[in-house]
């Protein structure tokens, strides 16, 4: 339980990294609370993403994975980002990715800064 609250809370650090950096990856709502709350919400959805359509996903592209020696993986993770956008949209979340090439620079930022907080912070069950 301890390691899904660690990696919720790496997830959404890295959101928060990539919605600040990048002007076209928007999260909106009235006041901090919602943000955060929001913020949490959009982290969750997109960890259920990527543990269940990820796999999926790179399964079906392996070909393509070992012909351009893995760089796929960024086209991979700005889809993943961009379905988290699209599902945050059906759930009435403030959270909107504009356009494939933010996805793309979002989702290098979201796993650099993911991997670097799930370094940082303890994982043990």
């Amino acid at each position: 339980m301890k390691n899904f609250v660690v990696k919720t809370i790496a997830n959404a650090g890295a959101l928060a990294v990539a919605i600040w950096l990048l002007q076209d990856i928007t999260l909106t709502g009235d006041d901090t609370g919602r943000k955060v709350l929001t913020l949490i919400v959009v982290a969750l959805l997109f960890g259920v993403v990527n543990f269940v359509v990820k796999p999926v996903v790179k399964l079906l592209t392996l070909p393509l994975f070992i012909l351009t020696l893995g760089l796929i993986t960024l086209v991979v993770n700005a889809l993943m980002l961009m379905l988290t956008s699209w599902l945050a949209g059906l759930f009435d979340l403030d959270f909107h990715v504009d356009g494939f090439w933010t996805a793309v620079l979002g989702g290098l930022i979201i796993a650099v800064v993911s991997w670097a907080l799930n370094v940082v912070l303890p994982d043990e069950d």
